[in-house]
């Protein structure tokens, strides 16, 4: 009987020592993905009551320090909460490098804020942040004099409007965007063009965009735009229509002189198909450069969102990167360039001449 007892148990040992192996392998990995989202930062969840209520993120460095300066985070389009998914902390983090901490906050209706961010303009979305960088002001760890902006896409048309409510002492734009109508019909033909679109689609797709155009301007309501679409809502929602009415017509290019004077950094990608980065510095650098404080960052490698476009063209790639190394989802030099700018602004250096790169 024991020829038969000995391969059981062989095999009971293979089977009990890959079950450890497995556990081994699973408790490092967990480890590796525990210690990638460990951020050298303090964080803390913060609600301001004024007007209506914001659930916000208060990240803090650990230096010590009882006062610091703080970068107010304006986000770009969607429903977004506010860490935008993790996707703001290693941000957060390099802000902490510098000695600055950050704040940022759910949208409206989102992650059970209360409101509905698609009621909302341009011009509420800058009353929101001026009432928060208020209320952040008021704060014995905010250094008052030492408050900035952050902002991407969408957040193009907000930044200025803030600026122009109440003091700022920066801008980091990141893709940030100049007119509503010119971004849309840009990012349609970008878009076409890398589907490798027909010239029939393409003719078609500026056709539908024309007709939405003509909708938007006579003050269409959702049900004609969905009849002149031919039933087929093609991704609106009524909800959606309600906030496009709102701001179709939006253009940062006036606005924009509120920021005159104030050290601004231009992120721009070099693989933007959402916004036209040619038309957003040709508009800033007419109305920003004279007074010498822009500043001015390319990142060729770079996608809308400042990732890096070898990693944002696959999904997989984007989860994994994103649970191992979420550090690196960004363009080479994004993570590094925006603590420069800010220690460079304690040193009297945000006003200097324009640089770019």
């Amino acid at each position: 009987m024991s020829w038969k007892i000995q391969p059981r148990r062989r095999a009971l040992r293979i089977i009990v020592w890959s079950c450890v192996a497995v556990l081994v392998v699973a408790a490092g990995l967990i480890g590796v993905v525990l210690w990638q989202h460990s951020y050298d930062m303090d964080e803390r969840r913060v609600i301001r009551h004024g007007g209506h209520t914001l659930n916000g993120v208060l990240a803090t460095p650990k230096d010590g320090r009882e006062r610091h300066g703080l970068v107010v985070y304006v986000h770009g389009d969607g429903p977004l909460d506010a860490t935008h998914d993790d996707g703001y902390k290693p941000l957060w983090e390099a802000n902490a490098k510098a000695g600055y901490a950050s704040l940022s906050w759910d949208k409206p209706g989102v992650a059970g804020a209360p409101g509905d961010w698609l009621d909302q303009s341009m011009d509420d979305r800058a009353d929101e942040a001026a009432a928060a960088i208020a209320w952040a002001r008021a704060r014995a760890d905010i250094d008052g004099d030492r408050i900035g902006l952050w902002g991407a896409s969408q957040a193009g048309w907000v930044l200025p409007k803030i600026a122009s409510r109440t003091p700022v002492s920066f801008v980091i734009a990141v893709s940030p965007a100049i007119n509503w109508l010119r971004q849309g019909r840009y990012h349609l033909l970008a878009e076409l063009r890398a589907d490798g679109a027909s010239a029939a689609r393409t003719e078609a797709g500026i056709a539908r965009s024309d007709t939405t155009r003509r909708l938007l301007a006579r003050r269409a309501t959702f049900e004609e735009y969905v009849k002149a679409m031919g039933g087929e809502a093609d991704g609106m929602t009524a909800g959606r229509w309600v906030f496009v009415s709102k701001n179709y017509t939006a253009d940062a290019t006036q606005d924009l002189r509120a920021l005159r004077g104030i050290p601004v950094l231009l992120t721009l990608a070099g693989h933007d198909i959402n916004v036209d980065t040619a038309d957003t510095e040709r508009v800033y650098r007419e109305v920003l450069d004279a007074d010498g404080a822009l500043t001015v960052r390319r990142y060729p490698d770079a996608t809308h969102s400042l990732l890096k476009q070898s990693v944002e063209q696959s999904d997989l790639n984007i989860t994994l990167t994103a649970l191992f190394s979420p550090r690196s989802l960004f363009a080479d030099g994004f993570l590094e360039d925006q603590p420069r700018f800010l220690r460079a602004l304690g040193r009297g250096g945000g006003a200097a001449s324009p640089r770019t790169r």
